[in-house]
């Protein structure tokens, strides 16, 4: 989170860039850039505290695009970015297609996909072991 030269790299390429995007804490070398001053931006639920440390608004939304900047908080919302930076490029259609080609169409069998459906004791077993957890 501060090491120069990738920072400096981040801020050189955000300035030149189409979008800048990030998957997951990946926004939080966004943050350390800079380029998430000021804008709403999301990240992994276990990290999220960690990006108002650096100017940024942490929003708990699954995908958040902010001007040119696009964060996806988990994992699996990489996919949901995928499909959003795709509309965004081309339009909806492209998008629906492109979903129908990979046929994601997610129905996970569990609930536990988010700390706020997930159960208490998970919730709090994975922020006692986090290297995210607030002090």
């Amino acid at each position: 989170m501060d090491h120069g030269p990738t920072l400096h790299w981040i801020r050189s390429a955000h300035d030149t860039s189409r979008w800048t995007t990030s998957v997951c804490t990946g926004s939080l070398l966004l943050a350390a850039a800079g380029v998430l001053e000021g804008c709403r931006a999301t990240s992994h639920w276990l990290a999220l505290h960690r990006l108002a440390n650096h100017g940024a608004i942490p929003t708990a939304d699954r995908v958040v695009v902010d001007g040119k900047v696009a964060t996806a908080a988990g994992v699996s919302a990489g996919i949901d970015l995928s499909l959003t930076l795709a509309a965004a490029l081309v339009d909806d259609e492209t998008a629906e297609a492109i979903q129908l080609f990979v046929e994601y169409d997610p129905h996970p069998p569990f609930h536990a996909g988010s700390p706020q459906t997930a159960p208490p004791h998970l919730v709090e077993a994975a922020r006692a072991t986090s290297r995210h957890t607030p002090l």
